[in-house]
């Protein structure tokens, strides 16, 4: 059988509003049922951020922990993914949920470009995170804007500064920042298999890039995210109806390269993350 593709659903973001897309789930519940459609769909892992009632993004770690508690009880066994990006709170504030201990947390390991800003992630606040991940026992998902990102993340793993396995996720197509670029990603893949053969890696595209960076991540064999984070619309005149509906054109491709979407057990064990209670 081939190798099992995780599908990551990120379901809010930091910068999608409701005027972008009425489907954007803002509130905990919402966000909760949002996520639950998803998990149906065939999403192991929630990539989740917090909002607060004006839209604008939190770090509110009781926001966090309601959120938390609502999809362990409707998607049982799902992987939980908290964000620590850097629009969501400033500094240590960003990793204000860490004592949550979610399976996982994002990490940025290095600074870059966003549209309209610089994405700042100094090395004391980055090491500060990951101590704290270590501490906590949650597992970093590397967010990769750049290739020194994905060498960085290598080096902090092999001195034992990350907790777990290395999982390194390539964002692709944020303006500024790393486009999405085939050849960029075949040496990105080729750099994995290289230099961590142990890791394993997934794969985000923004915007229309989204199902094109998700079928070449099916493709060669990594796990793939989807979502109303990263992509409001099916199609340049469409938009997408639901978190659910990004995961299922992803899990569709899946099906056309003759990958099983993996289970969230299945995704547990190759992450290497403990079992869901």
């Amino acid at each position: 059988m081939s190798k099992p593709c995780i599908l990551c659903v990120a379901i809010t973001g930091s910068l999608p509003t409701k005027a972008n897309n009425p489907a954007v789930p803002i509130t905990v519940s919402e966000q909760v049922e949002s996520t639950h459609e998803a998990f149906e769909a065939g999403a192991a892992i929630c990539h989740a951020h917090v909002r607060n009632d004006d839209q604008t993004p939190s770090s509110d770690p009781e926001k966090f922990a309601r959120l938390k508690e609502g999809l362990e009880a409707h998607c049982p066994g799902m992987i939980i993914q908290f964000s620590t990006g850097g629009r969501s709170g400033a500094g240590q504030e960003r990793g204000g949920m860490l004592p949550l201990r979610p399976d996982m947390a994002s990490l940025s390991v290095g600074s870059n470009n966003f549209p309209t800003r610089v994405y700042e992630n100094p090395p004391d606040l980055v090491d500060w995170l990951a101590d704290e991940m270590r501490t906590h026992e949650v597992m970093p998902e590397i967010e990769a804007f750049d290739l020194s990102h994905i060498l960085q993340a290598i080096r902090m793993h092999r001195e034992e500064k990350l907790y777990g396995k290395l999982y390194v996720q390539f964002v692709m197509g944020v303006k500024n920042a790393m486009p999405a670029d085939q050849t960029v990603f075949d040496f990105y893949v080729e750099t994995m298999r290289s230099r961590a053969p142990e890791a394993e890696w997934c794969a985000a595209g923004i915007g229309a890039n989204q199902i094109v960076v998700n079928e070449w991540a099916i493709a060669a064999g990594g796990h793939t995210r989807a979502g109303l984070e990263d992509n409001v619309r099916l199609d340049r005149d469409t938009l997408a109806p639901s978190n659910a509906a990004l995961i299922r054109r992803a899990a569709e491709l899946c099906a056309r390269y003759e990958r099983p979407v993996a289970t969230p057990a299945q995704a547990r064990r190759m992450l290497g993350l403990r079992p869901a209670t």
